[in-house]
């Protein structure tokens, strides 16, 4: 089948690596040879146990667990086809008595914690209400598996797992009936954890149900092409304009261990440039006394000094997770700089620099704040570059300066307004650099309302569609 893994165990842990690596983890030949040792020593009776080895030799981040799980149960399936027919399996298209059926069932399992009995139904649930498209019959009128796609999303709306919290709660405590009693405070905390632990165990039943989906359309589809297509990846590689608030989320608790490498590759750089260059007319002249032949090369003094940074962010719509991101992880690394001044804007400028300092403690607040305290709309609440950087330029010139370097963070899309072209040209005229930082893609530039090809021919404009190239962004454009 094409997309499947080669044949044999080889096969498998290539094409993991190959997926891992195509969803951005670092994965080299010294830990694939490592996996390899790893699989040779455990053996493959214990799948979860293969799960753990392979995870130590492959991964350098527990983060990176949310991308290798689902990508793992893909390469070292829990098993192949539908689930065993048997009395109390549903067949496919299975009708409200069966999906009744199945929740009592997963009431007492998950009442039980039972999680060979919670794969098994995950399993029946998926071949029962997970199938979409034409299906087959066979010679006795029996259904089979002739779905064209299984869908999680289906399966779970049918069989609404989350609804069943208050039902294992009182399996749960009719369980324990008999047993001592409690006070009403001791007896109040008792109940929260038990309700958090269910609420647990339903979340990783309703991960079964994908990871089961994703199984049985891979043995369709080809396990490379869902491997790929079917498995999120980091959130550091997800697009700014596309994150939900969970991805947006994981960026703002990884802003100061990434600011943190950031300013170890900043400090090696400024290390770096602190030698200056060669010295070509005091280094000649030192050769003669060694006949002309430079022995000694002579560089010239630099006294380096920490650039002063301005940022100038578009906080409207979609653009605002990608423009707080930055601000929050230009904050995580002001020791960089000798002055950080941050300005916000939708169709009027204002200066925000103390909201971002404020809001490090509370970076999920940020845009709150800023709409809620900031002057950055007028009469209405569309972008206008324009009006926002001829303000910039009437009121906060004084800003920038021979020093400076300043960011742009914005789609540069005008909303058909007047893109006011001299006002950036005068922005630039001041400054040391200016950067554009553009989270589209660059195939849609200047399409539609963009403005981005007119404004990319004043200063320099950088497509940043995730976090990890604003990373490598600023440590490369940064200067030192």
């Amino acid at each position: 089948m094409p997309g499947s893994p080669a044949p044999g165990i080889t096969g498998r842990l290539t094409g993991l690596v190959g997926t891992l690596r195509s969803h951005g983890l670092r994965i080299g030949p010294g830990e694939t040879v490592d996996a390899a040792a790893a699989l040779e020593v455990l053996g493959l009776t214990d799948r979860e146990r293969v799960r753990e080895g392979l995870a130590a030799a492959l991964l350098h981040r527990e983060d990176q667990r949310a991308v290798f799980d689902p990508v793992f149960d893909l390469y070292f399936p829990l098993g192949v086809g539908a689930p065993d027919d048997g009395s109390d399996r549903v067949h496919e298209g299975g009708g409200d008595a069966d999906r009744d059926a199945l929740r009592e069932r997963l009431v007492a399992a998950l009442a039980a914690n039972d999680q060979a009995l919670l794969g098994r139904l995950a399993a029946e649930a998926v071949d029962g209400f997970g199938g979409y498209g034409s299906s087959s019959s066979g010679a006795d009128g029996s259904s089979s598996s002739g779905a064209d796609g299984w869908s999680s999303y289906q399966t779970l709306s049918r069989l609404r797992p989350e609804t069943l919290l208050t039902r294992v709660l009182a399996a749960l405590r009719a369980g324990s009936a008999g047993q001592d009693g409690q006070g009403t405070g001791e007896a109040a905390f008792t109940d929260r954890l038990e309700a958090d632990e269910v609420r647990r165990r339903i979340e990783g039943f309703r991960e079964r149900v994908r990871t089961e989906a994703r199984r049985r359309v891979a043995e369709r589809r080809g396990t490379e092409e869902i491997a790929r297509r079917a498995v999120a990846t980091t959130a550091d590689r997800v697009d700014f304009l596309l994150a939900g608030r969970a991805h947006l989320d994981e960026l703002r608790r990884a802003v100061h261990p990434l600011a943190r490498r950031l300013a170890t590759r900043l400090a090696a750089r400024r290390r770096r440039a602190a030698h200056g260059s060669i010295d070509l007319r005091r280094t000649l002249r030192g050769s003669l006394s060694t006949g002309g032949v430079p022995m000694r090369p002579v560089l010239r003094r630099r006294r380096p000094a920490r650039p002063e940074l301005v940022l100038l962010c578009d906080v409207s719509g979609s653009v605002a997770g990608f423009a707080n991101f930055t601000m929050l992880l230009v904050q995580a690394l002001h020791d960089q700089f000798s002055k950080v001044r941050v300005f916000a804007f939708v169709n009027r400028v204002d200066e925000v620099t103390g909201l971002v300092a404020r809001g490090a403690a509370d970076p999920g607040g940020l845009s709150a704040r800023i709409l809620g305290k900031a002057t950055v709309t007028g009469r209405h609440g569309s972008s206008d570059y324009g009006t926002s950087l001829g303000e910039f330029a009437e009121r906060y010139l004084d800003a920038v300066g021979p020093r400076s370097t300043v960011f742009v963070l914005g789609d540069a899309r005008t909303n058909m307004s007047d893109p006011n072209l001299p006002a950036l040209r005068h922005i630039a005229e001041r400054a040391r650099r200016v950067y554009w930082l553009n989270p589209e893609g660059r195939s849609q530039w200047s399409t539609g309302d963009s403005a981005a090809y007119a404004y990319a021919e004043l200063v320099e404009m950088y497509e940043c569609r995730n976090a990890r190239q604003l990373s490598g962004l600023i440590a490369r454009l940064l200067p030192v």
